[in-house]
């Protein structure tokens, strides 16, 4: 059972990895909505615990930004906040559960396997398509239409984000912090991969469909 922790408190943190050390979940972990996010759309997880006060980007922001992607893997939301109000809105960013500071570790561990019985098989959405684009997320299968395209891991991971982001342009930046969240490698490096990408998805065809958009990034040309 992997289970991916947003938590800015290492406190916080250090206790929830003390606890289920002995386990059979798994904890990746993330100090920054910025970097959870970024965990969050390129593995798969069985549950994401996700504090709503983070640097970078807030935990509503977060949920909100998985949800719209299609992501469906079950959220819990920690939250210091006690009110109706602040409650409502976890949940209506499409937050499964919360659970308020200080909380009983026992009852997370309860809402965690609850959670995943509950959305049990559903954890990612199986398939995604922008245009003559099909992604298989469990699978890491591509397809252009009835062709089917090798890609590299790399590969797959930034054609997922364009066509997530169809049809807007998608900076490098935002590229960047998913393919690499925590050491920017060299800045020729995304280029390169873009070119790989395009030997695959366009080269052989008539019609190109990975754009650059001069100064700002890339996009996927397509009719939705």
């Amino acid at each position: 059972m992997k289970i991916l922790l947003v938590e800015d408190c290492q406190n916080v943190a250090e206790v929830i990895f003390d606890y289920f050390e002995a386990s059979d979940i798994s904890l990746d972990y993330a100090a920054t909505g910025t970097l959870g996010l970024a965990l969050a759309q390129s593995q798969k997880f069985d549950c994401i615990i996700l504090d709503i006060m983070l640097p970078g980007m807030d935990g509503l922001s977060v949920c909100q930004q998985l949800r719209s992607e299609g992501n469906n893997t079950p959220i819990i939301m920690l939250t210091a906040r006690d009110t109706d109000s602040d409650m409502l809105s976890g949940l209506r960013q499409g937050a499964d559960d919360y659970i308020i500071k200080p909380f009983n570790l026992e009852v997370l561990e309860a809402r965690i396997h609850s959670l995943i019985r509950r959305n049990s098989g559903t954890g990612f959405v199986n398939q995604i398509t922008s245009g003559p684009i099909m992604l298989d997320i469990n699978t890491h299968q591509v397809w252009r239409g009835k062709n089917e395209l090798k890609l590299t891991p790399i590969g797959f991971k930034i054609l997922k984000i364009l066509v997530h982001k169809a049809p807007n342009v998608v900076s490098r930046q935002e590229i960047e912090d998913v393919l690499w969240p925590d050491d920017l490698p060299d800045q020729d490096i995304l280029r390169k991969h873009v070119y790989q990408l395009r030997n695959k998805v366009d080269t052989p065809f008539t019609e190109n469909i990975i754009e650059t958009v001069p100064k700002l990034g890339y996009r996927l040309a397509v009719q939705q």
